[in-house]
């Protein structure tokens, strides 16, 4: 089944409005409208006919319309659909006498950009409406974005590519299993939905960690409420500056000493991929805090460079070392903190106080 919509009728059937301003195919079966508030229409249609065939009398009168499954008045191979400030989308279907399904097409309204509601909340620390991170130079992102609490709704379609891509770029989806597969010349890209339905994870095929990365990442996430409404959201980005690597692993402690090691899911080589390690240190315990890195006051904290044996001489009194990372060669996000609590010989102090 195809979707065909066919300018030219506007003019034969005298429509004289502008709205919508523009329209285009989002995928097959599926049109977008963009509309400015003001009243309109629409024609699409049913069965493909040689241009020379539309004529006022619109053949096939007994091609039957329905929207969301309601049957509609209007009959004929062509369908006007009316527009009235946002409404107007639906799922419209065209039916034979027999009631048989003959093509159907999805109408999503796009509302410009000065009068359309948001459907995504902003990130108020990023002043933005998508967050994405890495966890390390493979290629592999998340964006992630908060839905409206009133207009909760779904990811229509995904598009990823690199910037220097522009039309080339060729986006397809695997309904089954809410994939999207973006492809060019010079890139490829992988990206799926989360089940959360918040959140989508790429990959970029062609992406070299070694190589320097000279073309940012565009992502372009469209998303629909139920109402039919469509918007876009859109970031982009180089790798380097959304990377954020994974908690770093405390292997060894001891009473003087703290040893960790670099993330499992960073870059190899570290000489190549060097990280940069922060230390705090509390001398309170804090046995009640969930995250003794974030609620309790520390000292000073320590920066340390190192792409071989990490290691932090710890004073006697500490009883809380915590240690998070970033990419030493530029500035990106730290890493979560991870800590480790150090036990100070409490036997010895409870011996002298029964003496």
């Amino acid at each position: 089944m195809k979707l065909f919509v066919v300018s030219i009728l506007c003019a034969f059937l005298l429509v004289s409005s502008q709205n919508p301003t523009n329209h285009w195919t989002l995928q097959p079966n599926v049109l977008v409208l963009e509309v400015d508030g003001k009243p309109g229409q629409q024609p699409i249609s049913c069965l493909e006919m040689p241009e020379n065939a539309v004529t006022s009398d619109n053949h096939n009168q007994d091609i039957i319309w329905k929207k969301n499954g309601v049957e509609e008045a209007q009959r004929g191979n062509w369908y006007l659909v009316r527009l009235v400030e946002s409404l107007g989308g639906g799922n419209y279907t065209c039916h034979g006498p027999d009631g048989m399904l003959l093509n159907y097409t999805e109408v999503l309204i796009q509302q410009n950009e000065t009068k359309r509601r948001r459907i995504l909340v902003k990130n108020q620390q990023l002043e933005d409406y998508l967050k994405c991170s890495t966890q390390n130079y493979n290629g592999e992102f998340h964006c992630s974005w908060t839905w409206d609490s009133k207009r909760v709704g779904k990811a229509a379609f995904i598009k990823a590519q690199r910037m220097s891509d522009g039309q080339n770029s060729h986006c397809s989806v695997e309904p089954s299993r809410h994939q999207w597969m973006c492809s060019s010349a010079q890139s490829n890209f992988s990206c799926s939905v989360d089940d959360s339905g918040s959140g989508i994870s790429c990959l970029d095929w062609q992406h070299c960690p070694y190589a320097e990365e000279r073309r940012q990442v565009q992502v372009i996430v469209f998303v629909r409420t139920n109402q039919f409404l469509l918007e876009s959201y859109s970031k982009q980005f180089y790798l380097s500056e959304i990377v954020k690597p994974d908690k770093v692993r405390i292997s060894k402690v001891n009473k003087t000493l703290v040893e960790w090691s670099y993330p499992s899911s960073w870059n190899t080589p570290y000489s190549y991929f060097p990280l940069t390690f922060q230390i705090s240190q509390s001398s309170r315990q804090c046995r009640k805090c969930e995250n003794p890195c974030t609620e309790l006051k520390h000292s000073k904290a320590s920066i340390l460079s190192s792409s071989d044996v990490c290691q932090f001489k710890v004073k006697q009194k500490i009883k809380v070392v915590c240690v998070r990372a970033k990419d030493a060669l530029c500035d990106s996000e730290w890493s979560e903190w991870t800590h480790v609590r150090l036990k100070r010989d409490e036997g010895n102090r409870k011996r002298k106080g029964q003496q």
